[in-house]
């Protein structure tokens, strides 16, 4: 479908969201004529001219786009405006002036000003689709438990109507998100074996080497479990487990998924801990380097109860699921680099091979470092004996001749086509919330487990598994 003209608004246009990721893939889009005859209009509190705003644009994506090219750099900039302001009606009114048709803002903003941009921009009347147009972009967190979503969500409707909204979570365009699903769906022999018969147990894990960078007054707040589980590895778990789609389309999988997330057993406020382990880093050794511990990192308060490690085991109480855990984890400064969704199917008989103690194998779908599919598969040993040998059957997911595009530049255009598919329905938003507020309420007592950097996590991790199961790491392929 093409795109028809518009205008980006970007709200925070000096922000680090804007400098780091969104004008980095506005500038590859343009590069590879992704993108009609369209404007930028940056907004932001800074008192800059035009001029001043695109020398720091300039400056930035020489450093965050490789091979910059000056030629792709002229054809973008003379599309850039600027204009000085507050999230005030008064003030956001001024862009009107900007704006001819169809629009799309952004609000690359704290979370803690989406209701006021929100509510700002539908009084100054630029929610109306007058003679084009008008869709709003809100990145995570979508509240910081159940209540605030709730609010939050009453907020953007006041003058917002749901099909102009796109809460935007950039797994979501990640390639390896959506091979996850092309990979079940498009292929027969997947479907027979997708449920409990067969599947003895799913893990989603988001690990990291880095610590807070900088992102204290975020962070803070924050903690693992809000910054990574509730959105990013709530949307994969929700996508591993839902219902065949009949259609393609953002009406019909954004309900499969609110459909898995309200089949979810609810976890019992005082048995918290069997469902659920928190972790926080401390001192210790990466790449060679002595680094400190979270409540050593500058402007921690020595008060902090936040986690840096969070790990949780779901059931979904329905008929393809019924007693599959699901076990989901996140955590920094951990020993390697690594996001991959792994499915262990359950054993075959064994008697056929003396010795053999785990004939099981893993699919498994990874982000990072690379993405990939790979399949833990058994075959014979060389040799006079009959005897097994793990094999490794692997596919890289993008190739060197390809087109590669990162998760915005992919949310961007589905953005501008108005395509919500891969955007979060208000209702998903609220589902998640329910399943993790108990795990919040405990959370507000008590301290996380510490773990060492570079470390796999704290040890108390392993009291969530079911007997016979146990954290995997790539290591073990």
């Amino acid at each position: 479908m093409p795109i028809e003209p518009f205008t980006l608004v970007i709200l925070g246009a000096t922000g680090d969201l804007t400098r780091r990721l969104l004008f980095p893939a506005i500038y590859r889009l343009i590069k590879k004529e992704r993108l009609p005859e369209f404007k930028v209009v940056g907004f932001a509190r800074e008192d800059w001219t035009p001029e001043q705003f695109l020398k720091h644009l300039e400056k930035n994506l020489k450093e965050f786009v490789p091979n910059f090219s000056k030629d792709v750099w002229d054809e973008l900039k003379g599309r850039i405006d600027y204009l000085q302001g507050d999230l005030t009606p008064e003030h956001l009114k001024q862009l009107e002036e900007k704006l001819d048709g169809n629009a799309l803002f952004y609000l690359a903003l704290p979370p803690q000003f989406f209701d006021e941009a929100a509510i700002s921009l539908g009084a100054a009347g630029l929610h109306r689709e007058k003679n084009g147009w008008r869709r709003l972009i809100i990145e995570k967190p979508f509240g910081w438990d159940l209540s605030s979503a709730q609010q939050l969500r009453k907020h953007l409707h006041k003058h917002w109507k749901e099909h102009q909204l796109f809460r935007i979570d950039h797994f979501l365009g990640k390639e390896t998100v959506q091979n996850l699903m092309v990979f079940r769906f498009a292929n027969r022999f997947m479907e027979p074996i997708w449920n409990s018969a067969n599947i003895a147990q799913v893990q989603i894990t988001a690990a990291e080497t880095l610590g807070l960078e900088g992102r204290y007054k975020y962070y803070d707040q924050a903690g693992a479990l809000r910054d990574m589980l509730q959105n990013h590895l709530m949307q994969i778990f929700a996508l591993t487990a839902i219902e065949p789609v009949s259609r393609w389309n953002a009406d019909n999988l954004r309900q499969h998924k609110v459909e898995v997330l309200q089949s979810v057993r609810s976890i019992p406020l005082d048995r918290v801990k069997e469902f659920a382990v928190r972790g926080r880093y401390g001192a210790g050794e990466m790449d060679g380097k002595t680094v400190p511990g979270y409540m050593e990192e500058e402007g921690v308060p020595h008060t902090s109860r936040t986690e840096t490690f969070a790990a949780v085991k779901l059931y979904i109480d329905n008929w393809r699921w019924e007693g599959v855990p699901f076990y989901l984890r996140s955590g920094k400064r951990m020993k390697e680099t690594y996001t991959e969704v792994a499915v262990q199917f359950k054993e075959v008989p064994t008697q056929l091979f003396d010795g053999v103690e785990d004939l099981s194998n893993w699919l498994i779908f990874r982000m990072k470092p690379a993405e990939s599919i790979e399949l833990v598969a058994y075959a014979k040993t060389p040799g006079l004996n009959l005897e097994t040998r793990p094999v490794v059957l692997r596919t890289e997911l993008s190739r060197k001749e390809e087109e590669d595009f990162s998760a915005y530049e992919q949310l961007l255009v589905d953005a501008a086509e108005g395509d919500q598919t891969h955007f979060l329905r208000y209702d998903e938003v609220e589902e998640a919330w329910r399943i993790l507020d108990p795990i919040l309420k405990a959370w507000t007592r008590g301290q996380p487990e510490e773990y060492p950097s570079g470390a796999l996590g704290p040890n108390g991790q392993g009291r969530l598994m079911d007997p016979g199961h146990y954290w995997r790491t790539p290591e073990d392929d």
